[in-house]
Order: C-alpha cells, then sequence, then structure tokens
C-alpha cells in the first residue's frame, strides 16, 4: 500500500504549519527522506566554571510563583531567553532570535533562537505546552538547517523547550537520522545540567 503524500507539490509550508499538522512526526520526517529514532541521549556537559548559575537559579525560582506562564511569549521572555543570555556568557557564541531561514517552499520560517561559535550550531524552538509537536518543528528546522548550512559538523543540535521542560534533538547528517532524547530537564531543577549541556556544544 502507497502511503499518500502529507505535503502537496507546489504549496508552500512554515515551520509552524508543522507543529499544526495532526501527522505522526515519523511521516513528517519521511517526506524529506529523513528517519525518526527515540532514544535515552548521553549527552555530554561542560566542566566550565557557571559562575552565574546561582544568580539565575534564584532569580528563576523567586519570580515563578508571580508569573504566568499561559503564553509562549511568555516562557520565551521569562524562562528561556535569561538562561540563552547565560549561556552566551559562557561561550561568547552569537545569538539570534527569530532568524530568518528559506530553504525551499517547503523548508521555511523562523528560527526562535539560533545559536552559533566557530564551527558550532544550536537551534532551540520555543513552545507553550505541546512538547511532543514542538519536537516535530524542530525535527524540520533541523533538516532545514542541514541542507543551508556550510557547517561540516556530522550532527547537528537542536532543543525544544516550554520554558521549564527542555528535550533535545540530534540529526546525524550522513544517515539522515534525528534522535529524539528521552531525557527531559526541568528548569529550576536540572538547571545546572541543562546549562551544562547547552555550553558543551557550543563551547569552542
Amino acid at each position: 500500500m502507497i502511503r499518500p503524500a502529507i505535503l502537496q507539490p507546489g504549496q508552500s509550508y512554515t515551520f509552524r504549519q508543522y507543529f499544526e499538522m495532526a501527522y505522526e512526526p515519523e511521516d513528517i520526517l519521511a517526506e524529506f527522506g529523513y528517519t525518526l529514532k527515540r532514544v535515552p541521549l548521553s549527552l555530554p556537559q561542560s566542566t566550565v566554571q557557571l559562575d552565574r548559575l546561582d544568580n539565575l537559579r534564584t532569580r528563576i525560582e523567586e519570580s515563578l510563583p508571580y508569573i504566568s506562564l499561559t503564553s509562549e511569549a511568555a516562557r520565551r521572555e521569562l524562562l528561556i531567553a535569561p538562561l540563552l543570555l547565560d549561556v552566551v556568557h559562557y561561550t561568547r557564541a552569537q545569538l539570534r532570535i527569530e532568524y530568518p531561514l528559506t530553504v525551499t517552499e517547503q523548508l521555511k520560517g523562523f528560527l526562535d533562537y539560533y545559536l552559533y561559535s566557530v564551527g558550532k550550531l544550536l537551534v532551540i524552538e520555543a513552545k507553550n505546552a505541546d512538547l511532543a509537536k514542538g519536537f516535530t518543528q524542530l525535527a524540520v528546522e533541523l533538516i532545514a538547517l542541514d541542507k543551508w548550512t556550510d557547517n561540516e559538523q556530522p550532527i547537528l543540535q537542536g532543543a525544544v523547550s516550554t520554558g521549564d521542560i527542555w528535550q533535545f534533538g540530534i540529526l546525524h547528517r550522513e544517515q539522515k537520522q534525528i534522535q529524539q532524547g528521552l531525557t527531559l530537564y526541568r528548569v529550576p531543577d536540572d538547571l545546572e545540567s541543562l546549562i551544562r549541556i547547552l555550553v558543551k556544544i557550543l563551547e569552542p
């Protein structure tokens, strides 16, 4: 039995539209020739001294009881952005917000957060509550980066976050396989591990 195509020829699709699709992520990625595998990822962590960690944790813990996280914008501005600014402090990576990317008519849109340093890059997708569909959008963005970047790294890495929960994904470029990490990192409980992973991805 031939599976009907999800993407229609000649039609334009943005990254956001893949989040809104009701199809299984495996079927969406198959449209681009990629596979999906869910695995427990063992992500290396940086050993750099995190001189801002205690301050960041304190600010997050103090503010959480008083802020509403019902919108994606609130999660991005109050939880994700402060954390990424500290990652930039440790790595001197460049940070781009709402970064426009157009590869094809089926691979285009805006990357919520795009960070890059010498030979390293990281994309982060912010979502309100639906981590599963958010990962589908992240995976498509990684595919777009795979086709767009002249970076020769064998893997590309990304994360989807609701602000208080983070999940990582890795695209193995030669195998055209995306691995979805089964481990979830929670903020503020897993804040140090999370920052050490993000720093390790980007540090020279």
